[in-house]
């Protein structure tokens, strides 16, 4: 019986760089399909699943951040963000958005390959850990990490994967310091090479998502020069 190859989404408006990424990813036994601007790729992901997305930043009509904000309204699938633009707050845009991973062009084909395949590999972990009904509660809010869902007021939360994952690991580990190299290790893994900082921006956004929902407290304590804790306490700030 044939095993079923794993599908990636290729989506730049350059023909010849979508080509080489075929050959390589062809090479290693993925299947793939093309889309040449962002319109295009959500009508594929519309009309089709995935197991990794790999998406260029600079596209004409619909850029590639815009593509990644769309599909994490819907789907949890791992996104390869590409960029020639090799700035710092462009990669942490992309970050903030909900994307994975970022890579810059021009990109050695041995590094693109072992980030798609690690990429892979966490999310296929990821969806295997939680095997039991594992819900915590705190005051006005619950996190089902089975579910992968959390709840303020009984209103669900939209969070990014990666948001969630965070905050679940900060949760389950409530009033334990965990340092920004332990998280990084436990939710990107071991072979993670992006900027630490990472961490930072999706703490930001955790925090600012649950102030907007009317949550009295922040969970989310900073332990200066270490990392962060959580610490379900009213009043805390």
């Amino acid at each position: 019986m044939s095993v079923k190859k794993l599908q990636v989404l290729m989506v730049d408006d350059d023909w010849k760089l979508r080509n080489l990424l075929r050959i390589y990813l062809s090479k290693e036994g993925f299947d793939t399909v093309e889309a040449a601007d962002g319109h295009e790729a959500m009508l594929k992901i519309k009309n089709q699943s995935f197991d990794l997305v790999i998406l260029d930043v600079m596209m004409p009509n619909m850029d590639g951040w815009q593509v990644c904000q769309s599909i994490r309204k819907t789907q949890s699938v791992p996104i390869l963000m590409l960029t020639a633009l090799g700035e710092t707050k462009e990669k942490v845009q992309g970050l903030e958005l909900g994307a994975d991973d970022y890579l810059t062009k021009p990109f050695d084909p041995e590094e693109l390959i072992a980030r798609v395949h690690a990429l892979i590999r966490r999310a296929s972990s990821n969806s295997t850990q939680q095997t039991n009904n594992d819900v915590l509660h705190f005051p006005a809010l619950m996190i089902d990490r089975d579910g992968r869902q959390v709840f303020v007021h009984d209103q669900s939360l939209d969070l990014t994967p990666k948001e969630f994952d965070l905050f679940a690991t900060l949760a389950k580990n409530k009033g334990r310091v965990l340092s920004r190299e332990q998280l990084i290790e436990q939710i990107w893994g071991y072979d993670f090479e992006g900027d630490a900082r990472v961490v930072d921006i999706h703490v930001k956004n955790i925090r600012e998502k649950l102030k907007r929902s009317g949550l009295a407290y922040n969970p989310i304590q900073t332990s200066w020069g270490v990392g962060y804790k959580f610490e379900a306490e009213v009043g805390k700030s």
